[in-house]
C-alpha cells in the first residue's frame, strides 16, 4: 500500500508540474545572497564546486556527506518530481531553487510529518506561520499539500530574505526565528553566519550545517563514495589549507575571566567584526567560566598582554554598568 500511495503521490506531483506556469519572465531572480557559503557570494555550477565552497563550510560538509551521503544519494532520484515542483514555484517568488533543500532536511520530503513543537508538512510550518501566508489548518490542514505549502515557504523564505540579505541566514532564522537571528547579529556586531553562530542555539547551528551538507551532496557532485580521486585529494588539501593559513597568520593565547569582545578588540585597534571572526563564542565561553584560546594577529599579543589588566577591568566595569 505504502509503495502504491508514493506512486500515486509522484503522479499528482508531475501533474501539478505540468500545470504550473513559472513568471520569471516579471521575476528577478536573487541568484545571489550565499555570501556565507561561497568565497564569491553564488555558486556557478561551470566552476569546481570546492573551489568556491568557502573553507570554513568544508569539515561540516565532510563530515556530512560521511553520515547522510548514501541516502541523500538515493534522494536524487526518488525525489526528483517533488524538487520539479519547487523549482517551478520557489523561482516565481525570486528564492534560488537550491532552498529547495530546506525541505529535505526539515522532512525528509514527508508531507505528513509533524514535529514535536508541532510544524506539520514537507516544509514543517507552524501553524501561525500557515495562516500568515494563507493556508488552512482546519479541517483540512493545507500544510501537507506539496503545491500549496511550497507557496506559502516561499513567501516566508522571500520576506526572511528581505531582512538579512543572506541565505543561510534565512535558514537560521526559518528554524530558529527571525528574533534570535537578529540578537546574534547585534551581539556578535556580524551578518556572517560563521561569526555569529556560537550566539545561536545549537539546534539552529546544526541545522544551518545540514542545509550546506545537502547543498553540497546535491550540488556539488555527491558525497566523498561517488567523488573522484582528485576531487577527493582537493577536498582534503582545501580542509587543511584553511588550519594552516589559520596558525601561519595567528597566534592563540589561554585567557579566563570576564574580558569582553568589545574591549579587547577596541583597545587592539580591530574592527569588531575581525576580532569576532576569528574568536567565535568569546563573550559566551568567558561568560560561562570557560578558558578560551584566544587568536590574535602577531603583533597584537604583546599589546594584549602589556594591557591584560586593564582590559579586564575595563570589561568588568562595562559589564556592571550594564553596557
Amino acid at each position: 500500500m505504502k509503495y502504491l500511495a508514493r506512486i500515486y503521490e509522484v503522479m499528482i506531483l508531475f501533474v501539478l508540474v505540468n500545470n504550473c506556469t513559472a513568471q520569471t519572465d516579471t521575476v528577478s531572480l536573487a541568484k545571489i545572497g550565499f555570501k556565507s557559503l561561497f568565497s564569491n557570494d553564488k555558486f556557478s555550477p561551470t566552476k569546481p564546486y570546492l573551489s568556491q565552497l568557502s573553507p570554513k563550510a568544508v569539515p561540516f560538509v565532510q563530515e556530512y556527506i560521511r553520515k547522510q551521503g548514501k541516502e541523500l544519494e538515493k534522494m536524487k532520484q526518488w525525489g526528483r518530481p517533488y524538487f520539479e515542483v519547487y523549482d517551478n514555484i520557489l523561482t516565481q517568488y525570486g528564492v534560488p531553487v537550491e532552498l529547495k533543500y530546506l525541505s529535505v532536511i526539515e522532512s525528509h520530503l514527508q508531507s505528513r510529518l509533524v514535529s514535536w513543537a508541532g510544524a506539520v508538512g514537507p516544509w514543517q510550518l507552524m501553524n501561525y506561520e500557515a495562516k500568515r501566508y494563507g493556508l488552512q489548518v482546519n479541517p483540512i490542514d493545507e500544510r501537507t499539500d506539496y503545491f500549496k505549502s511550497t507557496h506559502a515557504a516561499a513567501k516566508l523564505l522571500k520576506s526572511l530574505y528581505d531582512q538579512f540579505g543572506d541565505w543561510l541566514l534565512v535558514v537560521a532564522a526559518y528554524n530558529g526565528g527571525a528574533g534570535r537571528v537578529k540578537q546574534a547579529i547585534r551581539l556578535s556586531g556580524s551578518r556572517d553566519f560563521w561569526d555569529l553562530q556560537y550566539y545561536l542555539k545549537e539546534e539552529t547551528r546544526t541545522h544551518v550545517k545540514k542545509f550546506i551538507g545537502t547543498h553540497y551532496i546535491f550540488e556539488g557532485g555527491g558525497g566523498e563514495t561517488t567523488m573522484t580521486k582528485a576531487e577527493l585529494k582537493d577536498f582534503k588539501i582545501n580542509s587543511i589549507s584553511q588550519s594552516n593559513l589559520i596558525e601561519a597568520s595567528d597566534s592563540t593565547l589561554t585567557v579566563t575571566g570576564r574580558f569582553s569582545a568589545k574591549i579587547v578588540a577596541q583597545k587592539l585597534g580591530m574592527p569588531i567584526t575581525e576580532f569576532n571572526k576569528k574568536n567565535s563564542g568569546f563573550d559566551r565561553s568567558l561568560a560561562n567560566g570557560d578558558a578560551y584560546k584566544l587568536r590574535l594577529p602577531k603583533d597584537k599579543v604583546s599589546v594584549f598582554e602589556a594591557s591584560r589588566n586593564e582590559l579586564l577591568a575595563a570589561s568588568l566595569k562595562q559589564l556592571l554598568e550594564g553596557n
